[in-house]
């Protein structure tokens, strides 16, 4: 059923998500080829802060565009299979990504709290485990709701009151008893965002009490701002994630449930590169030092 009926509306709303869209792309694509083309920023940080883009990329590429598309239709639809396609990888890159987050999360506790061996625990091999557990964890947790949810019949009901293929929306349209699957929403609410967010949660709470034991202001900024961007992201993916999806679904709102996973599948992906390359300094200069090289190689 998309946002709106509105001809009008669905135009500005085109334009406004294509917009939003292509600066995405463009954002989080730059952050991947910066870090590719630094060795500069070959550290942990920016290992799971690639990673983190990749993701950002692909699940918003999983449903805007056909959000985009529905946009200019009169009639909206989706197959049963490809609907299944998109929850299923909604659900892989959304977990994912709150994984990577905990995961960055450790790897700025270990730079505050035990700076002198940093390099050694932050090894290339515990980054790549980290990120492994990250893509295996939400790969294997969609798979499993994703199986639950697509088997429910829906006895002929067939119109999704949502803008893409969202679990909520689609448990729903069910004619049977849905105890089973609210039982995997919970499990799986656990799983990827209750404990990452409790991770993230602990290794700040070191962070703020070593913070603390530093004696000059100057150095409790300087510590306290290598994890303030980390800190803006995470705040807002799991605010907006927790609110969407740790509401029982009895007093969920369809029309409010449309609105937070919109603004977290299409705003938040642009918005954490914004957040990475403005308050970095790392990220600003080897943007400055990629362009310098550019035009070099062009005189």
């Amino acid at each position: 059923m998309g946002l709106s009926s509105d001809k009008h509306i669905q135009a500005g709303l085109f334009a406004l998500f294509g917009v939003t869209y292509l600066l995405t792309l463009l954002g989080n694509g730059l952050i991947v080829l910066l870090i590719a083309l630094d060795p500069r920023l070959h550290l942990p940080m920016y290992f799971f802060l690639c990673h983190l883009s990749v993701v950002d990329i692909c699940y918003t590429s999983s449903g805007v565009p056909q959000m985009l598309a529905h946009f200019l239709m009169e009639k909206k639809t989706i197959s049963f299979a490809l609907c299944g396609t998109q929850h299923f990888f909604t659900l892989a890159l959304g977990g994912t990504e709150f994984l990577l987050l905990a995961a960055m999360a450790y790897d700025r506790y270990v730079a505050v709290c035990d700076p002198l061996r940093y390099t050694v625990v932050m090894s290339p091999r515990l980054c790549m485990s980290l990120a492994g557990v990250s893509w295996l964890i939400g790969i294997v947790n969609s798979a499993v709701e994703t199986a639950v949810t697509m088997r429910l019949p829906t006895c002929g009901h067939n119109v999704l009151n949502h803008v893409a293929c969202e679990t909520l929306a689609l448990v729903r349209l069910a004619c049977v008893d849905i105890t089973l699957n609210q039982v995997v929403i919970l499990a799986s609410s656990v799983v990827v965002l209750l404990v990452p967010c409790s991770l993230v949660s602990l290794s700040y709470a070191h962070i703020v009490a070593a913070i603390m034991k530093i004696r000059s202001t100057q150095g409790r900024r300087k510590a306290f701002g290598t994890c303030t961007s980390h800190l803006a992201v995470v705040s807002m993916a799991f605010g907006m994630a927790l609110f969407t999806h740790m509401e029982p679904t009895a007093t969920a709102s369809a029309e409010q449930d449309k609105v937070v996973v919109v603004f977290y599948a299409v705003v938040t992906p642009m918005l954490n590169p914004l957040i990475y390359s403005l308050r970095n300094k790392d990220v600003k200069a080897a943007f400055s030092r990629v362009l310098m090289k550019s035009f070099e190689s062009k005189n």
